[in-house]
């Protein structure tokens, strides 16, 4: 079975294609979507989503979110006694949707089209498909989120063609993508977008607001009670949808502290946030050779353009009323579960041929002779980004040293006319015949094709000499017995128990509460957690869902009560 998965910076869910519609497949908590948090509890037991972002506010030393702006780096996350890649830490959130996808589905899914944001370089995308492979799935293709949103969309359905900018805002990347449907074509012209721009972004300024307001230390309070904070900062922009004004209620070291905010207050402190907005808009429009007046439609898609401030900004900017999917952080998944449809030949989905872009540019290390003297470590550019893929090019470079017995071409991605200054891809040598520099030429082909794979090609013209390879991250490059024991690695690590999944977030959810609550609150979750805990001993099915009943009937009480005590 093939699936379709938008891996979240703050949330993931998967989709797929079934019975002539899209579907989104529920999680094991019968919910559409799995924050992208990963906690590991004092057994060694793997918690994801829900589960483990509750689990993560009470232990937060052992949790860890927003690791996707990390893909494709040396960084690494310490929860508890153990240390995990960004790649690792994906994989868990995948392998769980793979295996809610086969409880939902009653079948085995073992292949996925991923998405991942535009602006994703190659570093970041392979370990996409590592995190994948990981989890135990197929990466059968990477999807751009803002393409799969068109799709979901439906550019294109009216019968016409279209040019649409997409601006695509989740957790924590911002992408920018011009596209045009013509004859169930969709060619991307363009490319842009901020990977360190997204919603977290916009709840880390509530919750700078909510410290300043009041006169918090940062430095001071625990990491538990930051985390709180921070939660109640989520939850206020959130409410901002619905609300001019909205409160932050928080108990840090038995005090409570509670302010209110009005969202003009708000959108003036971020107005650099959305300013950043702009240049990816610009840039993307430039490199596409097209103005804001060549647009038929402006798209909005991700979980945060929901905050009104952002639709506003938008609004003003393109001059343009934008438009949006009637569930905005739905889109992603549901344009890649379509794109799976396709790709399986579904006779009711109508076929669409998917033309993309080079998202950065690719090329060499060269030294540059001006007539005057020499500039070592010059960028030469052999496929510009925003190049339609797939695509080849050629470029003849020539030894720059008096008996130079080799040639290195570095493979570089960036836009830097410094070369150092881009990302080194690998490497590759070729022996070429002694003699004065300039007199041997090297033929360098790229290519660079749909699925993201760039294969080169170095070709001493003189000997016919040729080398050629499949570029991988040469950092992450392992062995099948590297892979092999990496698995293994973290197959020590169970998974929780899907059957006490739920039980467990509500016994976390209540310890939480507990914790926050004083004198009468406090005796009566401990009162009916006991009942909990004894239905759950006896595995006395019948009292465990009376008792869970009870439990999360009082729990929302007094969160409801929270937020409704300061207001006047």
């Amino acid at each position: 079975m093939l699936i379709g998965i938008d891996l979240g910076t703050t949330n993931s869910l998967a989709a797929c294609y079934r019975n002539g519609k899209t579907e989104i497949i529920v999680n094991r908590l019968g919910k559409k979507i799995t924050p992208s948090v990963v906690s590991i509890d004092d057994n060694d037991h793997i918690l994801v989503g829900e589960t483990a972002r509750e689990y993560g506010i009470l232990h937060p030393e052992r949790s860890a979110a927003v690791f996707k702006r990390a893909m494709g780096t040396s960084k690494t996350f310490d929860l508890g006694q153990h240390s995990f890649s960004a790649e690792e830490l994906s994989s868990f959130v995948l392998r769980s949707l793979k295996e809610d996808a086969e409880t939902c589905l009653n079948e085995k899914v073992d292949e996925a089209i991923i998405s991942v944001p535009a602006y994703f370089n190659d570093k970041q995308r392979k370990a996409t498909i590592r995190a994948g492979e990981l989890a135990g799935l197929k990466v059968s293709r990477i999807i751009n989120e803002p393409t799969a949103s068109a799709i979901a969309y439906g550019i294109g359905n009216k019968g016409k063609s279209e040019r649409c900018l997409v601006l695509d805002l989740g957790g924590g990347t911002f992408d920018v993508t011009v596209l045009e449907y013509y004859k169930n074509i969709m060619e991307v012209y363009a490319i842009a977008g901020d990977n360190f721009l997204g919603g977290e972004d916009f709840t880390q300024v509530l919750f700078e607001m909510f410290m300043k307001r009041t006169k918090l230390d940062q430095e001071v309070i625990s990491f538990r009670d930051l985390k709180l904070i921070l939660k109640s900062a989520e939850q206020a922009k959130c409410s901002f949808c619905d609300s001019d004004i909205v409160l932050m209620n928080v108990t840090v070291a038995g005090k409570k502290y509670a302010e209110t905010f009005d969202l003009n207050e708000y959108e003036a402190k971020c107005t650099d946030l959305l300013e950043k907005f702009r240049k990816p808009i610009e840039k993307a429009l430039n490199d596409a050779r097209i103005t804001l007046n060549d647009l038929d439609e402006v798209l909005l898609t991700g979980g945060a353009i929901r905050l009104p401030i952002i639709k506003k900004y938008v609004r003003r900017i393109c001059n343009m009323e934008p438009v949006s999917f009637a569930q905005p952080e739905e889109s992603v998944a549901v344009g890649a579960a379509l794109q799976c449809a396709m790709k399986e030949r579904k006779e009711q989905v109508e076929e669409v041929v998917l033309t993309d872009v080079c998202p950065f540019t690719l090329g060499t290390s060269v030294i540059r002779d001006n007539g005057s003297f020499e500039i070592p470590g010059v960028y030469l550019p052999i496929i510009e980004r925003n190049t339609v893929i797939p695509v080849s090019r050629k470029q003849i470079v020539y030894t720059a040293h008096d008996n130079q017995k080799y040639v290195d071409v570095k493979i570089l991605q960036g836009e830097s006319r410094i070369a150092d200054n881009n990302i080194l891809l690998g490497k590759l040598t070729v022996e070429v015949p002694v003699g004065p520099k300039g007199q041997e030429a090297i033929e360098v082909t790229y290519t660079y094709d749909i699925d993201a794979l760039l294969e080169v090609e170095v070709k001493v013209l003189s000997t016919g000499v040729t080398k050629n390879a499949v570029i991988h991250d040469e950092e992450k490059k392992e062995s099948e017995e590297e892979k092999t024991s990496r698995a293994k690695r973290l197959e020590y690590l169970k998974f929780n128990p899907r059957e006490d999944e739920e039980n467990m977030l509500v016994m976390l959810r209540a310890d939480r509460i507990y914790e926050e609550s004083l004198s009468s609150d406090r005796k009566a979750i401990e009162e009916l957690i006991g009942e909990f805990q004894k239905a759950l001993d006896e595995k006395n099915i019948m009292m465990i869902e009376i008792s869970k009943k009870k439990l999360t009937e009082l729990l929302d009480e007094i969160e409801d009560g929270k937020s409704d005590q300061f207001i006047a």
